[in-house]
């Protein structure tokens, strides 16, 4: 029940921010944007303990904003896989940094009110 949870929370992200970050597009219908909620999720789970190591330093110099550049990772590198995978039905598409950033905290916003429920 968890990973559903989390897979909508993240499919309603990606909505929120193509609402309302601008120069940050989702290009697909109401199953894609379920897929890439779930792309979103796996990625989660298997780059962010691996990129939270690596990064462990930064984090703790920075007490806890560096956080922010793992989950912009993240979320960029899911905007690079949906636009090159054709079975995801659906693209990512993030014009400049700012969009990044903002997305980036809407996104760790609806995970992290995701992950008290």
């Amino acid at each position: 029940m968890k990973l559903v949870l989390t897979v909508a929370g993240n499919a309603l992200a990606l909505w929120l921010c193509n609402l309302y970050v601008p120069g940050f597009l989702v290009t697909s219908p109401f199953l894609g944007l379920i897929m890439l909620g779930l792309m979103l999720t796996v990625l989660n789970f298997i780059l962010k303990p691996i990129l939270t190591l690596v990064l462990g330093p930064l984090i703790i110099i920075t007490l806890g904003f560096g956080l922010i550049i793992v989950n912009a990772l993240i979320l960029w590198f899911a905007s690079y896989l949906s636009q090159n995978l054709a079975f995801i039905h659906g693209s990512i598409n993030i014009q400049s940094i700012p969009a990044l950033i903002l997305a980036t905290l809407v996104v760790s916003i609806t995970n992290f009110i995701i992950h008290l429920v």
